[in-house]
């Protein structure tokens, strides 16, 4: 249903080390570059994710009730995404658990203050 999801940023270059760091055990590869503006990664199965400076030059900020939501493939997974999201400087937002049946997950915010869910589902 989605195609990509974009995530502003102020400091690209630490940015992008941040999410390929984050991300390394998820499988993206970067599909697309505009250098010194943007970059997108893919693992191949959906959606993409775009970490990018604001287009309109302005400061990026974050949206309040905005989220990125990546799939972990297992609880295990979940809690090393969290593990290593807190290693890389991320600000807890709720460590791994159950929210509800069914759902698991762990909240961060990244570097730049927006907010990603690890969580596996079953």
């Amino acid at each position: 249903m989605l195609g990509y999801t974009c995530v502003g940023t102020n400091d690209l270059p630490k940015a992008l080390s941040y999410y390929e760091a984050l991300m390394a055990d998820l499988g993206p590869k970067m599909v697309m570059e505009d250098e010194g503006r943007m970059r997108i990664y893919s693992n191949g199965q959906g959606g993409m994710l775009m970490v990018t400076k604001p287009a309109d030059g302005q400061p990026a900020t974050v949206g309040n009730g905005c989220m990125i939501a990546l799939p972990a493939g297992s609880r295990e997974v979940v809690d090393a995404l969290y593990k290593k999201a807190m290693e890389l400087g991320s600000a807890d937002e709720g460590g791994p658990g159950e929210r509800m049946p069914g759902f698991y997950g762990a909240y961060f915010r990244d570097l730049d203050g927006n907010k990603i869910c690890a969580f596996h589902m079953g």
